[in-house]
């Protein structure tokens, strides 16, 4: 059962205010990745937790004021945009489901994920760092 949508709002909001591009449907994530299909980009699975308050969303926006970043960068919730969810998780099928999660793609195929554990403890600054070494190679 999806959260109540006034509950997630403000975690939605925090991204999309920041210039990320909601996707809530499959093909919301198709679209986005074809139309970035020569560029690089980037999907996160969004998530009510602790770790996406505290690291994940944080460290996100604070890897992105860099100069080498993504060329888009979209997110799906994980528990609401369930379609969207399991679509880009089925790009990536040898990486278990987690969330909050980062997928990157290079011209419309995925290089790396970045799983849970990377954001569980963790502060923005470090999960800035571990974004920019990432982005660094698309």
């Amino acid at each position: 059962m999806p959260y109540p949508e006034e509950m997630v709002a403000p975690m939605r909001a925090e991204l999309a205010d920041n210039g990320v591009e909601e996707l809530r449907t499959a093909d919301d994530v198709k679209n986005f990745l074809e139309r970035n299909k020569d560029k690089n980009a980037m999907v996160i699975v969004n998530s009510v937790c602790g770790c996406a308050a505290g690291a994940a969303r944080p460290g996100i926006l604070l890897s992105l004021e860099g100069d080498k970043k993504p060329d888009a960068v979209g997110t799906v919730f994980a528990g609401n945009d369930t379609e969207a969810c399991n679509y880009v998780r089925s790009l990536v099928p040898q990486a278990p489901p987690s969330s909050p999660s980062v997928y990157l793609f290079k011209q419309g195929q995925p290089v790396s994920y970045v799983p849970r554990h990377v954001f569980e403890g963790g502060y923005p600054e470090a999960v800035a760092e571990h974004l920019r070494n990432l982005y660094v190679k698309l």
